[in-house]
């Protein structure tokens, strides 16, 4: 959901880049979101240096304007990770005034063959985004260091492994709770809820306007009204970066429906997490949500 005029800076991932300053004889990667940066990081592990520009989860990654040290840090950038399908254009435009004809960029709405009028962009709560990241990453990392290729095949191969967890959380409610019955505001987790088997009882188009920052036709209000009014779902899942007063009071309204509130983010929430463990607390959180009333509002 859009609002007005608020200007992120370049906050550093893991690996401790700051700004374009590259630690000698690493690879510079920018990353436009830090789920895609923390990735970034554990496939190049010691011979990178990851910037990632969207870190702040409590700010909506929408109204992200370009500041002059993150139009330098992606000029300087030997590797950009993006998300694409219009969530982070920003990226492309800042390419396109700064042309390289040696700078790698994974754009993971293309890597995913996903056409241009997908209605959901956030790809990597889909669990099988990520895995094709960190094999791109591995093979862009080893064209510009082939000395270290294998390293960089081994940490994709461990890093795939590692989301096992999470899959395993996905698959196990998905076998106990066959469509359960959910409410959103934006669909954030879209994805993932779809792979657990969940019904998202919210019309499409009432999550792409709040999505987009538009306000909700009165029907489609009335109608998520009702979901909590009339107990039609267990769960309801918001953006926890992005709230308004109608947000709100659909939050309150599920709370005195006895109906557990989940928060989920649009970029990892740090520190203490990393990718994968911020994908399995969001599936640990819609469990406890259905199997015990539960709410989770904030990791």
């Amino acid at each position: 959901m859009a609002a007005a005029g608020i200007a992120l800076i370049a906050l550093v991932s893991a690996c401790g880049a700051t700004g374009s300053q590259a630690a000698p004889g690493t690879i510079a990667v920018v990353a436009a979101e830090n789920q895609y940066g923390n990735v970034a990081a554990q496939i190049g592990g010691k011979d990178v240096s990851v910037t990632s520009i969207e870190s702040n989860p409590n700010t909506d990654p929408h109204t992200y304007e370009v500041s002059p040290s993150v139009a330098e840090d992606v000029g300087a950038a030997q590797v950009v990770v993006q998300n694409g399908l219009g969530y982070d254009d920003y990226m492309t435009k800042i390419e396109s005034a700064s042309p390289s004809q040696t700078r790698k960029v994974i754009n993971v709405q293309n890597l995913l063959a996903r056409p241009d009028s997908t209605p959901n962009p956030h790809l990597w709560y889909d669990p099988t985004t990520m895995p094709k990241v960190a094999n791109a990453l591995a093979a862009d990392y080893s064209a510009l260091k082939p000395a270290d290729a294998s390293y960089f095949t081994a940490n994709a191969t461990q890093f795939i492994a590692s989301l096992n967890p999470w899959l395993q959380a996905i698959a196990d409610f998905k076998a106990d709770n066959t469509r359960t019955p959910v409410a959103t505001t934006e669909p954030v987790a879209d994805y993932m809820l779809q792979a657990a088997g969940a019904d998202n009882l919210t019309p499409f188009r009432f999550q792409a306007d709040i999505m987009n920052g538009v306000d909700p036709s009165p029907q489609d209000i009335s109608l998520q009204d009702n979901l909590f009014a009339q107990h039609k779902v267990k769960v309801f899942v918001y953006n926890e970066q992005v709230t308004d007063t109608l947000t709100q009071t659909f939050i309150s309204d599920a709370h005195s429906a006895h109906i557990p509130v989940i928060g989920v983010y649009e970029t990892m929430p740090t520190p203490g997490f990393t990718y994968q463990s911020w994908m399995l607390a969001e599936v640990n959180a819609l469990q406890k949500a259905v199997a015990d009333g539960v709410s989770t509002q904030s990791l």
